[in-house]
Formats: C-alpha cells, sequence, structure tokens
C-alpha cells in the first residue's frame, strides 16, 4: 500500500430505519464526502464494512462504513487496518458526540471513550485508545429523554434543514486532516461550529413545524406526527447493539 494512504472509518448502524437518526451522523458525512468526489454506489462490502477507496483530490483515500452494528464497530476496524495495513496515526475514526452542541466540530488524537459504545469497541479490539478521531456534535441528549432515546431518535426539522453545512464542513475538516494532518486539521476546524440562521429562512426556528404538525417536534409520549403519520421515535427497548 502506498506511504500515504488514509483510513477514514465513520461509526453508524445499518439499515434504513438508521439512516437519519443522530447515531448515524458519520455515515451521513461519508455518504456526502463520496458524492462529492463521484464515487457511485454503496461501496464494496469487505472486512465487516461498506469500503470506497482510490485515488481523489490528490490524496489516497479508503472510506468505511462497519457494517457491524455500533457495539461491534472495532472488528471492522481491526480488519480494516490489516488489510489496508497502515498504522494508527493514518485512521480516523468519525464518531457522533452528543457532549458537543448539534454541529460542533472537534479534533482528538486519543482518549477514552466517553461512553460511546462504537469507540468501547474499538479500544477493545485495538488495545489501545491512541488513534485520531473527528467527533461530530448531535446536541444534548436532554432535549430528547434520555441519551440512548436521544442517539437513536431521528434529527428534527431544524437540524435535517442545516445537516448538509454540517456534511460539508466536516467533508472539509476529514479532508485537511488527510492532507495536512491532525495538528493542523485540529487548529482550523476544533473552533467551527454552525452560524446562526438567517432571519426569514428555511432554518429560521420561526419558520420551522410546530408540535403537532408534520415533521414538528415530538411530544412528551415521544411521539410526532410524520409525512408517513404518527411516529414514535426510537428507545431503549431496542436491542444493545445498536446503542
Amino acid at each position: 500500500m502506498s506511504q500515504d494512504r488514509r483510513l477514514v472509518v465513520g461509526l453508524g448502524n445499518p439499515g434504513d430505519k438508521y439512516r437519519y437518526t443522530r447515531h448515524n451522523i458519520a455515515w451521513l458525512v461519508l455518504d456526502a464526502f463520496a458524492d462529492r468526489v463521484n464515487w457511485r454506489g454503496g461501496g464494496k462490502k469487505r472486512d465487516a464494512a461498506m469500503v470506497h477507496a482510490g485515488r481523489v483530490l490528490g490524496l489516497d483515500l479508503v472510506m468505511a462504513k462497519p457494517d457491524t452494528f455500533m457495539n461491534e464497530s472495532g472488528i471492522a476496524v481491526r480488519k480494516l487496518l490489516a488489510a489496508e495495513r497502515v498504522p494508527l496515526t493514518a485512521l480516523l475514526v468519525v464518531v457522533d458526540d452528543f457532549s458537543l452542541p448539534f454541529g460542533t466540530l472537534r479534533f482528538r488524537e486519543g482518549g477514552s471513550a466517553g461512553g460511546h459504545n462504537g469507540l468501547t469497541s474499538i479500544n477493545e479490539e485495538l488495545g489501545t485508545d491512541k488513534y485520531p478521531r473527528l467527533r461530530v456534535g448531535i446536541g444534548d441528549p436532554r432535549q430528547s429523554g434520555t441519551a440512548h432515546q436521544h442517539v437513536l431518535g431521528e434529527f428534527t426539522a431544524a437540524e435535517r434543514l442545516r445537516l448538509p453545512e454540517v456534511e460539508v464542513a466536516t467533508g472539509e475538516a476529514i479532508e485537511m486532516w488527510a492532507r495536512s494532518g491532525l495538528n493542523k486539521a485540529a487548529t482550523a476546524f476544533n473552533g467551527w461550529a454552525l452560524p446562526e440562521p438567517e432571519a426569514g429562512s428555511a432554518a429560521d426556528p420561526a419558520n420551522l413545524p410546530k408540535p403537532g404538525e408534520v415533521d414538528g417536534p415530538a411530544g412528551a409520549d415521544g411521539i410526532r406526527k410524520t409525512s408517513h403519520g404518527w411516529r414514535k421515535i426510537l428507545g431503549r427497548d431496542k436491542a444493545d447493539r445498536e446503542g
């Protein structure tokens, strides 16, 4: 393998019902990056992941989405590192983080899992927590009830309107990491946050759906109205492997 190859792994859960849940924001970021560089299709299935690989933007990149469910993400990361023969410094794990405001970005060179089951699995499989990660904020779980409900809940209407901005910024952060290294990427993006929406824009809170309206926020019972009817957000009764 080339010495400048970089491996980017986004953590999430497979399946359409998880696509727009907060736990899958890293997958949305990688999908948007793949569209940007004209990688077509969902990638090639190998090493317990869906993988895109090739030279794009002058970079030798491998981008992978583990299909093991969140709690076994480390299996895919271990297999991908072995297959690509890259050092831990050439690995970037993109992960959701509810300790950060929605859309906020933070690079870290290592550290504990912080209660994130995907990172816990990686730490256990690799026997170390010393690898770069890019944390993408998904907001305070107290807005949705429990942390479990928050991460497995879908983005609000306001958040969905702003996801493209988050995807673009995170994609640029990944590119800078691959091109210039962790320190420069952290300097450039660790202070990044979504700008306030313009008054009168689609993202203006005054124009967003109200409780009881289609795509409005969920009520106290965890049920919200969607274009397909009333829907209860995912909660604690889902299998632990998804969390």
